[in-house]
Formats: structure tokens, C-alpha cells, sequence
């Protein structure tokens, strides 16, 4: 089975995620959500996959979220499922399926559990944090 990420370029935490992927050797399908968007079915068996909640997964930081009314407590989950489909960006990133699963993959090392080898180290994130050091260890 292919890896499936739902990708972000402008994100650094995905970018971290699909550098991890492609550096353990994996060739992913990668999906800019921002430009395809979601649809009502793809989002709620991507939640349903990764035990999450439209609630759960709403992006709050860097998003319309607040402009929007929707980080309010009250709002219900169809507001916010709804209020994702309108804009893509409201949903948190970078989410990934594997064999191993789905996951919301923030921290970006949350990959290295959906992986079947990890990339050789040593391997750090964009801000120079080490992930796996030199001899293969994982430091997160």
C-alpha cells in the first residue's frame, strides 16, 4: 500500500513530515488539500481513521478559525466539518495514511510510528532539531 500524505508546502511541520517519508525511502502520493480540498467523505473517514473529531482537528493558529466563530466550544462538529469543506485550511496538517494507520502527524516524528524501517540518521527537522541522531537512536 502506498504512504498518502495530505500535504501543506507552506507548512513546516509537513514539509518535515514528507522530507521523514521520503528520506525512510518511501515515494508518497502527495495531496496539496489546500488546492483540491476535501470532500465530506474523505474527511470523515480520515477522522474516523485516526480517532479524531472535527473539533480535534480544527487548525486554530493560522487559520480563520477565530475570525470565523468556530473556536468556540458550543459551535457543533457539522458546523465545523461544514466550515473545513468552505476552507481547507481549518483542518490541521499534515494528516497521514499508511499501513500502519492514520495519523495527524504534529509533531512531525509522529510519522516515525507509521513507518516500517526509519530513515538513517542522522535526521533533523527544519529548525535543527534532531529526530534520530548519527547512530540511529530517536531522540523524540
Amino acid at each position: 500500500m502506498t504512504i498518502v500524505i495530505h500535504h501543506n508546502p507552506a507548512c513546516g511541520t509537513s514539509r518535515n513530515v514528507l522530507d521523514i517519508l521520503r528520506k525512510a525511502g518511501e515515494d508518497p502520493v502527495v495531496i496539496d488539500y489546500l488546492t483540491e480540498g476535501w470532500t465530506r467523505p474523505q474527511l470523515l473517514g480520515l477522522f474516523a481513521a485516526a480517532g479524531l473529531t472535527p473539533r480535534s482537528a480544527l487548525r486554530t493558529t493560522k487559520s480563520p478559525a477565530a475570525d470565523l466563530g468556530l473556536t468556540d466550544p458550543s459551535v457543533p462538529d457539522e458546523a465545523l466539518l461544514e466550515a473545513m469543506l468552505i476552507h481547507p485550511v481549518l483542518v490541521n496538517r499534515p494528516i497521514v495514511c499508511s499501513p500502519k494507520g492514520v495519523r495527524l502527524c504534529r509533531p512531525s516524528e509522529t510519522v516515525l510510528d507509521l513507518l516500517d524501517r526509519l530513515p538513517p540518521g542522522p535526521l533533523t527537522k527544519e529548525d535543527g532539531e534532531i529526530i534520530i541522531d548519527a547512530e540511529g537512536r530517536r531522540h523524540v
